[in-house]
């Protein structure tokens, strides 16, 4: 079955900027989209401007993966759809938020964070991304390293919360050194931020930048598990799928669970050396 994924993007710097549309005639979005399709994902895009940003919660409950890329307008973005993209995650559907899209406002929820926090430098200098996890599933296909001719530099202290995973980490020219792609786990859903990406270097067209975006995509796509329960629910509930004698055991008890909390030898207890002793025998 097709992995559905949806890339989220401001589209404006292309609108705004004629030497960024140069680079991505068809949007970051778009580009992002066209490599994705290419390895077999289903894929929709959305932007800002459009009605509830693109993402309905419809889209959303028929997303497997959000991509998110944002820069100039966080603050644009409804506190109400931020709210929706949270709880799907959640629910356990997968986020990737890219370069920029550190300080939006889904990801500073994700991380409880000020996540905006970084030092920056737009020099356009090189970057050299280490993998420092071979194990990982994000980095199937990769070298050792990957080489960016041309970037914005990121550096530390980047104050997001301690990474469940990390998978990469930068160098820069001028000796920073950066987390550039760390993993969390939110409820039942996946969390990943890559570093790389600024609007006026053609980083998305990098093969080896797709073939991490690809299997980011893949790592976060949901598995498949029941809705979970929570709550209180009373103990004979369970009692259908048990053996008679077993769930005689827990009615003779049943009593006792609601009262006082009953301390030494239970008869749970007896039972199973009694059933055990039973076994042994017929053996």
């Amino acid at each position: 079955m097709a992995i559905h994924v949806t890339v989220w993007n401001e589209y404006l710097h292309e609108k705004q900027f004629p030497e960024i549309a140069s680079i991505y005639p068809k949007g970051i979005h778009g580009c992002i989209a066209d490599f994705l399709q290419k390895a077999g994902m289903t894929v929709q895009t959305a932007t800002l401007e459009e009605p509830e940003h693109g993402l309905t919660q419809d889209v959303l409950d028929n997303t497997d993966v959000l991509i998110w890329w944002g820069h100039m307008a966080h603050h644009k973005v409804a506190d109400e759809i931020v709210e929706r993209v949270y709880r799907r995650v959640l629910d356990g559907m997968g986020l990737i938020v890219l370069h920029s899209g550190h300080a939006s406002k889904i990801f500073q929820k994700v991380c409880g964070t000020n996540s905006g926090r970084l030092k920056w430098r737009e020099d356009g200098e090189q970057e050299i991304l280490w993998v420092i996890d071979p194990s990982h599933p994000i980095v199937a296909g990769l070298d050792e390293k990957i080489m960016i001719p041309h970037e914005e530099m990121y550096g530390e202290h980047f104050d997001i919360p301690q990474p469940d995973e990390q998978v990469f980490i930068s160098w820069f020219e001028g000796g920073e050194v950066f987390r550039s792609g760390c993993c969390w786990h939110r409820g039942k859903g996946k969390v990943f931020y890559f570093r790389p990406g600024h609007e006026a270097f053609p980083i998305y067209y990098q093969p080896e930048i797709q073939q991490v975006i690809v299997n980011a995509v893949k790592w976060a796509t949901p598995i498949d598990f029941p809705p979970v329960t929570y709550g209180n629910p009373p103990l004979w509930k369970y009692t259908a799928s048990l053996s008679t004698a077993y769930r005689g055991c827990i009615n003779r008890n049943k009593d006792a669970l609601k009262g006082e909390i009953v301390y030494g030898k239970s008869s749970h207890s007896n039972w199973f050396r009694r059933r055990r002793r039973h076994l042994v025998r017929r053996a």
